[in-house]
């Protein structure tokens, strides 16, 4: 999109002539979606272990807290629930909006998000990332996992709502393509 004009007219703004195409093509490059969803299972599993060993911590040390306090730490039970849902969002949105654009089990199974323009990540996209996808288990069952066996791109359905994908990042540094900007 475009500004054309001082802005007096009704149409200033135009539309390039439509929509711009995806900066990883997997006819071109199948090599950056090779084995992309049994990867991201892993990395999925690196990043629970991740998350729950905290949280785990924090419970056990209420507990702990609650006995020497004689039943008055116990109170701060009522904050955990609240407490781990921020942790995941915090989580996922510096990890992915860091830069390597990759949570901890990403990286380990070499993985990264972008954009499908083929930005890196950033804190938002990472924290709805992780919101879009837990939703979307939540309510539509695992089974809407399916979703990354019939594209091109393996993308899941938080990836396609929120237009980014997953790739090999060895791949992508070996191809060196440049992020757009539009």
């Amino acid at each position: 999109m475009s500004y054309n004009g001082s802005g007096n007219s009704g149409d200033a703004w135009r539309s390039g002539g439509g929509v711009q195409p995806h900066a990883f093509d997997p006819q071109a490059q199948p090599e950056l979606f090779r084995g992309v969803l049994t990867r991201r299972v892993f990395a999925f599993l690196i990043d629970l272990v991740v998350l729950t060993v905290p949280v785990v911590l924090g419970y056990l040390f209420i507990a702990v807290f609650g006995v020497i306090t004689l039943g008055l730490g116990w109170m701060l039970f009522w904050l955990a629930w609240p407490a781990t849902v921020v942790w995941a969002m915090v989580y996922y949105g510096a990890s992915i909006g860091g830069p390597h654009s990759a949570t901890l089990g990403m990286r380990v199974m070499d993985l990264e998000l972008r954009t499908w323009y083929g930005a890196p990540g950033y804190f938002v996209l990472g924290a709805m990332h992780a919101v879009l996808f837990w939703v979307s288990i939540s309510f539509l069952t695992p089974l809407v996992l399916l979703v990354g066996l019939f594209n091109g791109r393996r993308r899941l359905l938080h990836d396609i709502v929120l237009g980014t994908v997953v790739i090999n990042s060895s791949v992508r540094t070996q191809i060196a393509q440049p992020a757009r900007t539009f």
